[in-house]
């Protein structure tokens, strides 16, 4: 009889495209890819999202980093200023940083602690870690009366309340600078820059003033109805 007609006792099936074993692979293939990206997301969100996201605040103040233009508008309308100085919400530091090397002793309040521990980092990294100082606070729980010049990137929300704040804690001698939005009543010393990169100068002892004007007008109203 002939070999040929003799039938092989197993057939090779597993090897052919399309296969069971190929799809599975392909399964295998897709759930790792899927846990890599996932991985990856959750990974960057972790790192990037405590310098993106607002920090807790009693008006919420979102982390949006200075520009250039604006840090040299800043110290440009302080260039004849000396002695310290403090940024209220102070990012990643830049501001602070900036203001050390010009020769100021800078202080930055921010409530973001990851922002703090960045600028702290960055300003020894830059040098000026001896010159400048970065505090965990809220800006509503802090006292701003020691310093002689102030920086406040704000928004427009707070700005009136913090009006209220600086007129009362302040020296005469100081001055405020406001980035992007203005003082809604104060009348500025000098503007530099335009657009978002605008910044206004204020000199404390002409907004003061208003505090003894509406006392002066008080007293004066409570004597006309006596």
């Amino acid at each position: 009889m002939s070999d040929f007609n003799i039938k092989p006792s197993h057939t090779i099936e597993n090897n052919t495209p399309g296969s069971g074993s190929d799809t599975s692979l392909k399964k295998r293939l897709g759930v790792i890819a899927t846990c890599v990206v996932g991985g990856s997301l959750v990974a960057l969100y972790a790192v990037a999202g405590p310098f993106v996201a607002p920090a807790l605040r009693k008006v919420c103040l979102p982390f949006v980093p200075a520009t250039s233009t604006q840090i040299e508008n800043v110290l440009k309308v302080l260039l004849t200023r000396s002695g310290s100085l403090v940024d209220i919400g102070s990012g990643d530091g830049r501001i602070v940083i900036a203001a050390a090397k010009r020769g100021f002793k800078a202080v930055g309040f921010e409530l973001n602690p990851w922002l703090v521990w960045y600028s702290r980092y960055k300003a020894w990294r830059e040098g000026v870690h001896h010159s400048t100082s970065f505090y965990i606070s809220d800006l509503w729980k802090v006292s701003f009366s020691q310093y002689s010049n102030v920086v406040i990137f704000g928004v427009p929300q707070m700005m009136e309340q913090l009006e209220i704040k600086l007129q009362t804690e302040l020296h005469s001698s100081a001055k405020v600078v406001a980035c992007r939005f203005p003082f809604p009543t104060w009348s500025p010393d000098d503007i530099a820059g335009e657009g978002i990169d605008t910044v206004w100068i204020y000199d404390a002892k002409t907004f003061k003033t208003l505090i003894r004007n509406d006392k002066d007008n008080e007293g004066q109203d409570d004597k006309t109805q006596q």
